[in-house]
């Protein structure tokens, strides 16, 4: 259908749908009401007791099947919703572990990217015009500048690891191998 369809409000929709319906069935029990004053009646009566209940399953599977995918489709876009605030959320905690104006910077290109995101995105995606190229560029700039920066809270810029007599330690082994060697090609 439509986009107008879907930007009503719900009692409207539901006074669309439901009138829709309405309609639709009155013609249907008009023609059958008229096809059945040719002297047909007799047959529309053998035929009606037959045809019910298979219809009410095949109604009853429609309605549950669509059911299930509009609350899958919507568990999906709960989902993405939590994911990505969830990560604007990761970097609001970790951003205090850099100096002041680092940290006002990281807020400030979340900020923007909230706003952008229900200014612009949100509107794009309810008219169905939004594309996968759309990317966040406050986002891509607060990556671009967590590269670059290292944390003030004391640990070594490298990586390495020390001990407590300033020694460094040696990294875990992650491999399963026993060996050191490396992999002939």
């Amino acid at each position: 259908m439509s986009d107008w369809l879907h930007e009503l409000p719900v009692a409207w929709m539901a006074v669309i749908v439901f009138g829709g319906t309405f309609l639709v069935t009155g013609a249907i029990y008009a023609t059958v009401m008229r096809l059945a004053m040719d002297g047909r009646g007799r047959s529309f009566k053998a035929v009606s007791p037959g045809l019910l209940p298979p219809l009410g399953i095949i109604f009853g599977l429609f309605v549950a099947f669509t059911a299930a995918q509009v609350w899958n489709d919507s568990q999906q876009a709960q989902s993405a919703v939590d994911r990505e605030s969830s990560a604007l959320r990761t970097i609001l905690v970790i951003s205090p572990t850099f100096s002041r104006d680092i940290e006002a910077r990281f807020r400030t290109l979340v900020r923007d990217d909230i706003e952008g995101t229900a200014t612009k995105e949100w509107p794009m995606l309810a008219h169905r015009s939004a594309s996968l190229r759309f990317t966040a560029s406050h986002l891509v700039e607060a990556l671009q500048l967590s590269f670059t920066l290292a944390p003030e809270n004391g640990r070594p810029e490298n990586g390495s690891a020390r001990n407590c007599h300033g020694n460094r330690q040696r990294p875990r082994r992650t491999s399963t191998t026993d060996t050191d060697q490396p992999i002939a090609s």
